[in-house]
């Protein structure tokens, strides 16, 4: 297994963070991906663009990190890149002299979120993908938006459309470092995290921090194998409306539910994964109401629910963890296991002493644990729970907390 590094283990305590798609897209009004459709540069004008509150509100949610589209499949440079015409400096918007990624950067240190940064390898439209002089170009361009911005925390490279294209990938790679060495790679070439290979923000279980291979593309079923088996925290991605990752006028009425919010925080964060939840600005360049208001009022609830964490006692072995509390009523428990060597817990169950008398009885059974486990189960009156685990490895799992009872 690879070493693992201090950056991926910070890179689980974020959690949870905020996609945002803005881009000339925004202004082209039922474009589809690799559609071939151009859009003219004139179109790109967010004249009410208020990068800071985007990023206020990540921070009010009480996400940890944002990732902006930088340039998606369509070439265009959301700052003003020497190595392509097609880019923020050839539009109306400030008169040409605008940096969509600057003012992005700036909020985010502002607020103290960590700044990620998204760029399609792939793309149509103003340079064709042709060997060595492709490879220049996208060598550029990441060389701008590594140098030109301060410290990057995360490179969020998108597979879609790479799928049969040969990259320069160890000069590119070679190039990442240099430039960004305590950077984090999403999926590909030299990955420090993966996609967890669906779009719906969920994680199946088992869900391993240590695979062997990895899902590449939404258009690719077959896994790609790595060289040996790696220590790489998974992200679900998805989008807070239901049909579009950039603006649309037509799908506000699909914007997720908080229960379905919550019910993908449990699959992702609740099963040791982290969620990325996509928001398209608008053609103001602000949020949409009906998405910011419903990111605010999933960050409030997550607080909620996991708030008012009881006092406990815990005595481990490696057979077994017991957790003692005054009597009360409960229906989750937070567990982590011990990961700097990796995860090797592959099952576990949790027992509750029931009230007043009896002996313990199962309320939760688990697979993985990883960085976080969130046990829900049935609301039972307890004063003492066990947790088992396979293999005698009870003693790499630690209490995050127990919540206070809530209906």
């Amino acid at each position: 297994m690879n070493f693992i590094k201090r950056e991926q283990l910070d890179f689980l305590d974020w959690e949870f963070g905020v996609f945002f798609h803005f881009g000339i897209r925004t202004f082209n009004e039922g474009h589809k991906d690799w559609d071939m459709k151009p859009m003219e540069l004139s179109s790109f004008n967010p004249t009410e663009f208020d990068c800071d509150d985007w990023i206020k509100t990540v921070y009010e949610a009480g996400a940890k990190y944002a990732v902006l589209v930088c340039k998606h499949h369509d070439g265009f440079a959301n700052w003003p890149s020497q190595y392509t015409e097609y880019s923020v400096k050839n539009t109306p918007w400030k008169n040409g002299k605008g940096d969509v990624v600057q003012e992005y950067v700036d909020a985010c240190r502002k607020y103290n979120i960590k700044v990620g940064l998204y760029y399609s390898p792939a793309q149509f439209g103003s340079v064709q993908m042709n060997g060595k002089e492709y490879d220049d170009y996208f060598i550029n361009q990441i060389r701008e938006l590594l140098t030109n911005y301060g410290k990057i925390d995360y490179l969020w490279f998108d597979g879609c459309g790479s799928e049969n294209h040969q990259y320069d990938t160890n000069r590119i790679i070679k190039e990442i470092r240099k430039c960004q060495p305590e950077i984090l790679i999403f999926n590909m070439w030299d990955p420090d995290t993966r996609w967890i290979g669906n779009e719906a923000g969920v994680a199946d279980i088992p869900n391993k921090l240590t695979v062997d291979a990895l899902d590449f593309s939404i258009n690719n079923e077959i896994k790609d194998l790595l060289d040996e088996p790696r220590f790489l925290p998974a992200e679900c991605d998805c989008r807070m409306r239901s049909e579009n990752w950039f603006f649309s006028e037509n799908d506000a009425h699909t914007v997720k539910s908080l229960d379905e919010l919550m019910g993908l925080y449990y699959y992702s964060v609740g099963r040791g994964s982290n969620l990325l939840i996509n928001i398209g600005p608008d053609r103001r360049g602000k949020l949409p109401e009906e998405d910011k208001k419903a990111l605010l009022q999933f960050g409030e609830k997550i607080r909620e629910n996991f708030s008012g964490n009881i006092q406990c006692d815990i005595v481990s072995n490696d057979k077994i963890t017991t957790i003692s509390f005054d009597t009360q009523l409960i229906n989750h428990v937070v567990i982590s296991e011990k990961i700097t060597i990796g995860d090797e817990i592959e099952s576990f169950e949790i027992k509750a002493y029931p009230v007043p008398y009896g002996p313990a009885i199962t309320v939760y059974k688990g697979t993985t644990i990883g960085h976080k486990a969130i046990c829900f189960f049935p609301t039972i009156k307890t004063n003492k729970i066990d947790i088992i685990c396979d293999k005698n490895k009870a003693i790499n799992v630690e209490l995050k907390y127990i919540p206070q009872y809530r209906q």
